[in-house]
């Protein structure tokens, strides 16, 4: 694994800016309502492409990416999210009003596509990288580790730039990508197919066979973790709005504050992962508690106006979330 440390530390940058491109936003979303005089439902659509785009496009990328190699994806991928912050940024500082708005949706749809092609490519070409399970695990807790510090940086660092200019987060997603970009261009060496690529109607009949075979548990995983992250980012933007417009919480505090139930979601889905190991009867049971956990907290929650307790309630719910997420 030494002698691959430069390689992981170009794949680790990815995971970072590409949670960055999306949750860097959550904070800054009633701002950006404000200054493009758009409603809520609209302006929560900017994270919502992105995320819909880049979920139906990873099975076509990982098709891609078997049969062309991990990095001539990973790289048009990056070239075009950081096209998609170009786009977002330029618009957002040259246009007004609905034209900007919707050309920073054009933007953040340029994003999701590129998301697509980054993040969930690395955890296959890191499994191509090494044949000993135990370097593949490390490697890939790595990968998840910076993960997670982007997922609890981004509302910090977008309630930051922001503070200079609203629409700095989306002109920080280029620099970033192309930063990432030359990382994996000059440091990640394409390792050694091993097997041969399907063709694509071979592809289309292993995800049918799949599907067939392991569908029932499959459809549910699928539902619970969409259900997750639906509650997840729909409780983080509703925060985010309500501690500016009720509890006058703006700028990094506002950040700092929004990033306490991510780092309890972080937290509790490192400690989960290293327990239930490979033990699928704990992973049921701790998903369930998991699930619990956040039907509770989100159950009393609106019982509440004290800031403190919200908080500290969503993020119970937090780490509910991230107990359930390895197990899935």
């Amino acid at each position: 694994m030494k002698d691959k440390k430069w390689d992981l530390v170009a794949l680790a940058s990815i995971p970072v800016i590409m949670t960055l491109g999306n949750s860097m936003l959550i904070p800054i979303l009633p701002q950006i309502e404000r200054e493009l005089k758009v409603s809520s439902f609209k302006v929560s659509m900017l994270i919502t492409v992105y995320a819909v785009v880049a979920i139906l496009l990873i099975p076509l990328a990982g098709y891609l990416s078997d049969r062309f190699g991990r990095k001539a994806v990973i790289i048009p991928s990056l070239i075009i999210a950081a096209a998609g912050g170009a786009v977002a940024g330029g618009a957002a500082w040259m246009l007004d009003g609905n034209a900007a708005y919707w050309s920073i949706l054009g933007g953040r749809l340029l994003q999701g596509i590129g998301a697509a092609g980054a993040f969930p490519i690395v955890i296959p070409l890191v499994g191509d990288m090494f044949d000993d399970e135990n370097e593949v695990s490390k490697s890939l807790g790595i990968i998840e580790t910076s993960n997670t510090f982007g997922k609890v940086l981004s509302p910090i660092l977008g309630a930051a730039l922001a503070v200079w200019i609203w629409y700095l987060p989306f002109m920080a997603i280029p620099v970033l990508c192309v930063l990432s970009l030359v990382l994996v261009i000059f440091l990640v060496k394409t390792p050694k197919r091993k097997e041969e690529p399907k063709s694509f109607p071979e592809f289309v009949a292993s995800i049918r066979s799949v599907l067939k075979e392991k569908g029932r548990w499959l459809y549910a995983i699928f539902a619970i973790g969409g259900i997750c992250m639906f509650v997840l980012f729909g409780v983080l933007f509703y925060l985010s709005e309500t501690l500016e417009s009720e509890f006058k919480l703006k700028g990094v505090l506002k950040g700092l504050v929004l990033a306490i139930p991510l780092a309890a979601l972080c937290l509790a889905s490192f400690f989960a992962g290293k327990w239930i190991g490979k033990n699928k009867t704990r992973m049921k049971w701790l998903g369930f508690i998991g699930l619990a956990v956040l039907t509770v907290s989100l159950g009393v929650i609106g019982l509440f106006d004290n800031i403190y307790v919200v908080v500290g309630l969503f993020t119970l719910g937090g780490a509910g979330i991230g107990a359930t997420l390895p197990c899935l």
